[in-house]
């Protein structure tokens, strides 16, 4: 499949990507990833790895968008869980403390 990243073309198949991504450790995910071979990898480092580019080169838009065209799993960012507010009751039980035990 053809595809442009970083203005450049690139001619990519899933197989080669699955084979260059082979014996590579994933990074821990802080962004937007990639499931290969069972392994979630982030979609900058996999493009780093098939481009031989810097990642600063190109988006993880455009390495997601090639990913999905090859029939790869591209995840977003997870939505950070929401705080919980705690009640007024549970407010002013920790505004008093704890009972002392004897």
């Amino acid at each position: 499949m053809r595809c442009v990243i970083a203005r450049f073309p690139f001619d990519l198949v899933k197989s080669e990507v699955q084979q260059a991504m082979k014996g590579i450790k994933p990074e821990p995910i802080t962004g937007e990833s990639v499931v290969i071979s069972r392994r979630t990898y982030p979609v900058k480092q996999v493009g780093e790895i098939i481009t031989r580019q810097d990642r600063r080169d190109f988006s993880a838009a455009e390495v997601t968008r090639a990913l999905t065209r090859l029939g790869f799993t591209c995840r977003s960012v997870p939505a950070p869980a929401p705080v919980a507010e705690p009640s007024p009751l549970e407010t002013a039980s920790a505004m008093l403390g704890t009972p002392a035990q004897s």
